[in-house]
């Protein structure tokens, strides 16, 4: 099978927009008060990322924090502009687990209305950073509906060492009066596999992880697919500090990175994540 996955959009295209110094690998030695001391590289990032989804004619949700949006309101026209939707992320991604309720509901509408505010146009979409909807968080989807936003992608249906919810349903479904997108997966062995991007896409050999998602979207799934602008810059600072173990996570195969993208974006059909799930988002 050569060329695009047939039909309408085989999934939704997704990008994170957050530096290289924000991810939680850093969390424990990157004090979020000293992120204005870093020379910023997610503007530059996102621009070549939008770059790369213009020469494809792909449009994508842009999971975009509220931080970034404050320092680079460009970034955030650019995105509006070019048809892609804006989305939330957050302002200070911070895990939802670990700021507790109050806390939450501050942050939420903090990066709503400076996205509003700066994009103009109104914000439906959220992400949590680093999948951290779960269990442990069932006030969440209700905060984030009382906030205005219409939908989550939040809950990753596997088991990690630092998210997931292997027991969450694989697909679209109501929690309360939101609707919660989760991050595919592929059922295989009794198991969820992840097949949604990230790291995982990064260590993957490209062909098995292309294979897994074209069976996936057989299946009848619309997969949903995220990255973040750092992965495609190799040349990003080292962290001082940073155990091997997460420099191992953060930095594998980031030089390859951008040409898998490119694979991906010409093998399969993208969209925006508001139009590829539109019959869930009317129900």
């Amino acid at each position: 099978m050569t060329g695009k996955t047939a039909g309408a959009a085989a999934g939704a295209m997704t990008l994170d927009v957050e530096d290289y110094f924000q991810v939680e690998a850093f969390a424990g030695i990157v004090d979020p008060a000293h992120w204005d001391d870093f020379a910023p590289r997610v503007a530059a990032n996102t621009s070549r990322t939008l770059d790369l989804f213009a020469a494809s004619g792909v449009h994508a949700t842009c999971f975009t924090l509220g931080w970034v949006a404050e320092r680079h309101p460009e970034l955030v026209r650019r995105i509006v502009a070019e048809g892609h939707e804006l989305a939330s992320h957050g302002y200070g991604h911070q895990r939802v687990d670990r700021i507790g309720e109050a806390a939450f509901v501050t942050d939420i509408a903090r990066a709503k209305a400076l996205l509003e505010d700066i994009g103009g146009v109104a914000i439906a979409g959220y992400r949590a950073p680093t999948f951290s909807i779960g269990p442990r968080t069932p006030w969440a989807f209700e905060a984030l509906a009382a906030a205005g936003y219409r939908y989550s992608s939040s809950v990753f249906p596997i088991r990690h060492d630092l998210y997931g919810a292997p027991d969450a349903p694989r697909g679209p479904h109501r929690c309360g009066p939101l609707l919660e997108l989760p991050m595919t997966t592929l059922r295989l062995g009794g198991r969820n596999l992840p097949l949604s991007g990230g790291g995982w896409f990064r260590l993957a050999p490209y062909a098995l992880f292309r294979a897994g998602l074209r069976r996936v979207i057989g299946d009848g799934m619309r997969a949903i697919f995220y990255f973040h602008p750092w992965e495609i810059d190799p040349g990003q600072p080292l962290i001082a500090g940073a155990s091997a173990r997460s420099r191992f996570r953060h930095r594998l195969n980031l030089a390859a990175m951008e040409g898998r993208l490119r694979h991906l974006l010409h093998d399969f059909s993208w969209d925006r994540m508001d139009r590829v799930f539109a019959p869930e988002l009317a129900a």
